[in-house]
């Protein structure tokens, strides 16, 4: 007898231990069962967004609505030069020369040849023959000799300056007035304003270059 009812006492514990267990087991599977449904829920909630009426009925963009869209053309906008004429009522043309500080206002026209300068004429304002072979050489080089009346007025400078000035202003009053004589006034260099200028004198020099008198004593 006292057997048997250790073995039911046995029988008692094991039935008493393995009982918990199933129920854990249930509960485990009954949480991977939730998350897993939560895990899906989610997913579907980020597939699917959230569109409102209004969003629905307005379309993005004309072109989901059907609707042609024509971009504007660009108007390109051409700046128009304003181009002086060449000569003025008078017939005359006008340019300005200039040569280290002289500056000459020139107006050339159809004439003999006849050159007036600050109300002179040349030959009594430049008394040099250099100085009146300098200003006539625009004229020499284009073959142009007694074709124009030149009317300058010059300020400015020294006698050199101002003849220098003068040929600066003739040349470029000639390619104004036939420009097919450009060419060849350019390639004599008549164009060009002599940039060319006395220099500054320096510190410890009695000029730009000279010294003063060595005194050994």
């Amino acid at each position: 007898m006292v057997e048997k009812v250790k073995k039911v006492e046995a029988e008692k514990k094991e039935v008493a231990k393995k009982a918990p267990a199933k129920k854990t087991t249930t509960k485990a599977t009954a949480t991977k069962k939730t998350t897993a449904a939560k895990v899906e829920v989610k997913v579907e909630t980020v597939k699917k967004p959230r569109t409102t009426k209004a969003a629905a009925a307005k379309p993005a963009t004309l072109a989901d609505a059907g609707l042609k869209v024509e971009k504007p053309a660009v108007e390109k906008k051409v700046a128009e030069k304003k181009e002086k004429p060449v000569r003025d009522a008078k017939g005359r043309v006008y340019a300005t020369g200039k040569r280290k500080s002289s500056i000459a206002r020139v107006w050339i026209m159809a004439g003999k040849g006849k050159i007036t300068v600050n109300g002179k004429d040349y030959e009594t304002y430049f008394r040099r023959p250099i100085l009146q072979m300098v200003i006539n050489q625009p004229f020499g080089i284009s073959k142009r000799e007694g074709a124009y009346d030149v009317v300058a007025t010059i300020t400015g400078g020294g006698l050199s300056g101002q003849a220098g000035a003068l040929k600066h202003g003739i040349s470029k009053a000639l390619a104004l007035a036939e420009p097919e004589l450009r060419p060849v006034i350019k390639q004599a260099g008549f164009l060009t304003r002599d940039s060319r200028v006395v220099e500054r004198k320096h510190y410890g020099h009695k000029k730009a270059r000279r010294s003063f008198q060595f005194s050994k004593r």
